[in-house]
């Protein structure tokens, strides 16, 4: 059973607690950050991985690890949810997410909720779609976590997730070394104030598994059919299953 090892900014305490904490502490920030170090790029990532749902028309969702909640804002505008469950460890991150919503007029479909994506409170076979947007590296543990995320899908229901990913072919894996040891967290850290968030960011990105491996482990979850696309010269990866 694959156990994804835990990549923290910091020494001690609780892990969960410690990444709540990072990204209470950028939330303010991380919006800005997110579009300006991909060059605004992740916004067609998002796109992407959305129209994977588009022919399922899902009517109850839940977006793990929703941050801001960017994806979830997204999804409602291409997929027109009856409801829509924001999830996330950062209370920091939900409520900036709750004010984009208000002014968005969505209170009415989006809902944010502070959940363990490890342990949801949600009973089994409740969403017809399940969607997570470079969030799931953070996760302590991806086998539970991906085990939540199947449990409360309906039979039949679709998990879409799109990552970061490190890309495997010369000269982008190369490039992207560069740009994620050198850039990212510079820049990160000017912007941000927070001497370990990028820091952190490049090596989850490092230390996730990614394409034929992340299929196998998305088979171990419980999902079926589980397929992968590279985007961006594999910067990116979609991910697309069945329960």
């Amino acid at each position: 059973m694959y156990q994804q090892e835990t990549i923290n900014p910091y020494q001690d305490g609780d892990k969960a607690k410690q990444v709540e904490a990072m990204f209470d502490n950028i939330a303010p920030t991380y919006d800005t950050l997110n579009h300006r170090l991909s060059w605004d790029i992740d916004r067609g990532w998002r796109k992407k991985a959305i129209k994977q749902l588009k022919p399922f028309s899902p009517k109850v969702m839940l977006d793990i690890a929703t941050g801001t909640g960017d994806f979830a804002i997204l999804a409602t505008e291409m997929l027109h949810p009856e409801e829509l469950i924001g999830a996330d460890i950062s209370e920091g991150m939900m409520e900036i997410g709750r004010k984009k919503v208000k002014e968005r007029g969505m209170e009415h479909v989006i809902r944010f909720e502070k959940e363990d994506c490890t342990n949801l409170s949600y009973p089994d076979n409740t969403f017809d779609a399940v969607t997570a947007a470079f969030g799931i590296r953070n996760f302590a543990d991806l086998d539970k976590g991906l085990a939540e995320m199947c449990r409360v899908l309906k039979k039949g229901g679709h998990l879409s997730i799109v990552e970061l990913t490190t890309p495997v072919t010369f000269p982008m894996r190369q490039l992207f070394h560069i740009y994620a040891h050198t850039v990212l967290p510079v820049y990160g850290r000017l912007i941000s104030k927070d001497t370990s968030a990028y820091s952190y960011l490049t090596k989850t990105i490092e230390a996730f598994p990614q394409g034929e491996r992340m299929v196998e482990i998305l088979g171990k979850a419980g999902f079926e059919k589980a397929t992968f696309k590279r985007l961006t010269f594999g910067i990116c990866t979609m991910y697309f299953a069945t329960k």
